[in-house]
Formats: C-alpha cells, sequence, structure tokens
C-alpha cells in the first residue's frame, strides 16, 4: 500500500460490517457444530462493540432446531441492534428454514441466493422408539413419576395416543408463536392472510421473495458493497467451538458410556434427519 493510500485511509477510514455465521442444527445439546445462544454470545457482543460499525450481517445456513434457541438468539441480536442503533442483514445460504428463518429474521433486511431454500413455518417433532431394543436386549424400563401428565413420548414405552394429543397441542401454540413473529417481523411485506406461508412449505429464494418473505435476492459481499461502498470491510467473527460428534460424554462407567454413545448417535441422526428433509 502506497504511503499516499495509507494516509487517506487513516483520514477516511472504511466502514466496518461484522459478520457472523450460523451454521448448523439449532440445538442447546451438544452437537457438533450446534448453534445456540452459548456459542454465540460472546460472539455477538464482540461484533457489536467493534468501531466504525456500520452494520452487522449474519450468514445463516441451518435447517431449523430448537424454537427457543432461535428465540434467544433473535432476542439478542435484535436487543444489541437496538442498543447500538446498526441495522442488520440476514443472508441466507444453502437453507434457511423453520428455526433457521425465524433466526434469520432477525435480520432488518434478509437475502437469499434464488436456489436457496426457506420457510417451512411449521413445528416438527422427531424421534426413535426403543421399545423392541430394549425387549431384544432384555432390558426392563421403569419410569415412576408424580404428575399424570409428567412422561410425554417416552422413547422406551409405546406411543400413547394421550401423549399425541398432548404433543399435538404443544405443537399448535408454538406454531402460533411463529406465525406472530413471522407477521410481526415482515409487516407490510407479506400478505398475513396468505394461510399458505405458515404450512410448513419449503420455499426457494426465487418464491420466497415473491411471497415477500426476503427482501431481495444477492450474496454478502455483492449487496453489501451496493449498501456501504467498495472499501467496506466484511471482518469474520469466530465462534465457539463445539465438541465432535461420537465423542462420549465424560461419564463412568461401562453401562453408562455405553448409554452416552447411544444418546450420541441418536443425537447425530436427529441432526442429520433434519438436513436431509432439504436433501442436503
Amino acid at each position: 500500500m502506497a504511503f499516499s493510500d495509507l494516509i487517506d485511509r487513516l483520514r477516511d477510514p472504511p466502514p466496518i460490517v461484522p459478520v457472523l455465521r450460523f451454521d448448523g442444527v439449532i440445538a442447546a445439546r451438544q452437537w457438533r457444530g450446534a448453534i445456540s445462544l452459548s456459542t454465540h454470545a460472546n460472539a455477538l457482543d464482540r461484533a457489536f462493540r467493534m468501531k466504525r460499525l456500520a452494520a452487522v450481517a449474519l450468514v445463516v445456513n441451518s435447517p431449523g432446531g430448537s424454537p427457543v434457541q432461535s428465540s434467544l438468539l433473535y432476542r439478542r441480536i435484535r436487543a444489541l441492534a437496538d442498543e447500538k442503533r446498526v441495522p442488520v442483514f440476514a443472508f441466507a445460504e444453502d437453507v434457511a428454514a423453520s428455526g433457521g428463518y425465524w433466526l434469520a429474521l432477525a435480520g432488518d433486511e434478509v437475502y437469499a441466493d434464488e436456489t436457496s431454500l426457506l420457510g417451512s413455518i411449521g413445528v416438527v417433532s422427531s424421534g426413535f422408539g426403543f421399545t423392541r431394543l430394549i425387549d431384544r436386549l432384555g432390558v426392563d424400563r421403569r419410569l415412576h413419576t408424580a404428575g399424570e401428565n409428567k412422561s410425554l413420548l417416552d422413547p422406551f414405552l409405546p406411543e400413547a395416543e394421550r401423549d399425541l394429543e398432548r404433543l399435538e397441542t404443544l405443537q399448535g401454540d408454538i406454531h402460533a408463536a411463529f406465525k406472530e413473529h413471522v407477521k410481526r417481523r415482515r409487516a407490510g411485506k407479506i400478505d398475513p392472510a396468505d394461510e399458505t406461508l405458515f404450512s410448513g412449505e419449503v420455499l426457494t429464494g426465487r418464491m420466497a421473495l415473491a411471497k415477500g418473505l426476503v427482501d431481495g435476492i444477492g450474496d454478502l459481499r455483492t449487496v453489501l458493497r451496493a449498501r456501504f461502498g467498495e472499501r467496506v470491510r466484511l471482518v469474520s467473527i469466530a465462534t465457539e467451538r463445539r465438541r465432535r460428534w461420537f465423542l462420549p460424554r465424560p461419564v463412568r462407567g461401562v453401562e453408562q458410556r455405553g448409554f452416552a454413545i447411544v444418546a450420541d448417535l441418536v443425537d447425530w441422526l436427529e441432526a442429520r434427519l433434519l438436513w436431509a428433509r432439504f436433501g442436503l
């Protein structure tokens, strides 16, 4: 860099846009690459504390997961944005669906690629049943509760109709909160009476733009250069690392370790199922 260029840069420093990646399943559990408030809280604080801050960019590549963690991340981002009076731009990569779209709505403006997959505004619960497995292993499942509704869809017990009805009620309430969130954040941009938006359907970037779920088609660098000029500095902010899949939990005893490995395998399968819904 020429000395004159350095002087010009010191006199007129470029605007800064920190970039935070949200890449993976949204979950409070210890999956590798899992997204949660604990993995991103420090990074968010660092991003919003930077000098010459023009905006904050979120790059979302997530099939969803925990609605609670999605909401916690959204609230932390919006609280910091309001406190610092800084605009937030969200960019969907391959997928910003379900909880991933909930998180993307933390952006004042949301962008996607034409072929990104977005939406899936609904609620899904998945799991596994191990009743035949424990029968084959000769294991007795002993479950004792105080309160008739304490246990819900225990994976080691047969499904009960009453449990399914309770689950449907819970899902309905979460779905209502999701719809309210979308209507509030995309007010004036979507047709709130269009119930197809909330059917759980997945849309491409172009389809989402036509429905008002995103503000435009574009990538991080192109959009932010157009907004803040060619000299804008995009600064990647590192987040907390998570432990690897299949690394056994720190437990003692052969039996406990065996259950820990099974739990890790179930976590991995659940994560893969979430991605598989979108062909990834």
